[in-house]
């Protein structure tokens, strides 16, 4: 198969939308730009499609799916019932970063679901794949287009050889302006349920519907037998090929500065991502700045495209953590699970 790549912004934009639109219809996957991250997107009415994206992405198959519409008025197209909470997030986060777990309609493929009855929706402000959606006529399944377990791709070049003879079509739309996948809050429990911290925080989220429960697996590890509602929550993800390990506290710094040394003392070739102003601090390592300490919004546009960076034949990454509130939380999230959990805590500096 060959991949073609149609760039946006080009005056051909309305071509690619109807070009998009037709292999979706036809039963093809195709990757679409999102705010968030790109997606490996199908129909959600075509099985076999459906089928060919855990396959391409090497997903497991119990990991669910999230729907894409193009305005909340085709909810009702997936979800068996819309409750007013739904409505008020719709309403207030729509088009956005935010994806609504639901009970879905019986016709819903099981494929989409992970084979629960629930479906995860979401509106992305992006208005080309809102476009998309609109020149297929149908709610498009689209997860992250990376091969499974790896860093989610925020531009288009991510894929190039990732996919290349996987997917007939790649359209690219830029940059992702957010970099992390979309808040995941399900409405299907006694109380609203964050299952995955995203762009949409959790603050945002307890102001407009009250008490909102936090998933364990937003900042535990899940173990494997677990039945999980919503992509991102069980399985390693976001991950270089290389070990890597987190460090948290007062003296994250010192500390990583002193594993470097000794890694590069036995010959390793090793990654460090690091704060702004920080970069100096680990001569012989591959350093990379994720931004400023406070700025977590900068951190999540950046944090994939520094992993991806990263995954270079090194043999061990070092990381700071950012904290984990507002954006923070997602970014901490998706740390988490590419260092699978391996996350040091520091002592405070004695006075």
């Amino acid at each position: 198969m060959k991949t073609e790549l149609l760039q946006l912004g080009a005056g051909q934009d309305a071509a690619i939308y109807r070009r998009a639109g037709e292999l979706l219809r036809e039963g093809s996957l195709v990757v679409i730009p999102t705010e968030t991250v790109y997606g490996l997107a199908a129909s959600i009415e075509r099985e076999g499609a459906l089928r060919s994206i855990y396959e391409v992405k090497g997903r497991p198959s119990d990991n669910p799916l999230i729907v894409h519409i193009a305005e909340p008025g085709m909810a009702a197209r997936v979800a068996r019932e819309v409750p007013k909470a739904a409505e008020a997030l719709f309403k207030r986060f729509w088009p956005g970063p935010l994806t609504v777990v639901l009970p879905k309609r019986p016709e819903v493929s099981p494929i989409v679901s992970g084979g629960l009855d629930t479906v995860a929706l979401r509106c992305p402000s992006s208005a080309a794949a809102r476009e998309i959606i609109r020149a297929a006529g149908v709610p498009l399944a689209a997860p992250s287009a990376n091969r499974s377990g790896r860093p989610s791709p925020t531009r288009a070049e991510h894929l190039r050889e990732e996919l290349a003879g996987r997917v007939p079509l790649i359209v690219d739309g830029g940059p992702c302006a957010v970099g992390v996948e979309s808040t995941v809050v399900s409405l299907c429990g006694a109380r609203p349920r964050l299952l995955r911290p995203g762009a949409v925080t959790l603050s945002q989220l307890r102001e407009l519907l009250g008490p909102v429960d936090v998933d364990e697996a937003v900042t535990g590890e899940l173990a494997a037998g677990s039945t999980v509602s919503a992509p991102g929550m069980k399985y390693r993800h976001y991950a270089p090929a290389c070990p890597m390990t987190l460090y948290r506290g007062a003296r994250a710094a010192s500390v990583m500065k002193s594993e470097l040394a000794r890694l590069i003392g036995e010959g390793k070739k090793v990654g460090v991502i690091c704060f702004d102003g920080e970069e100096t601090l680990f001569p012989g390592a591959e350093v990379r700045s994720i931004g400023p300490r406070e700025n977590h919004l900068v951190q999540a546009q950046r944090i994939f495209a520094v992993l991806r960076e990263l995954d270079c034949g090194l043999d061990r990454i070092l990381s700071v953590t950012p904290d984990p509130d507002g954006v923070g939380l997602a970014v901490y999230n998706r740390m988490l699970k590419a260092a699978g959990h391996d996350l040091r805590q520091t002592e405070e500096e004695e006075a």
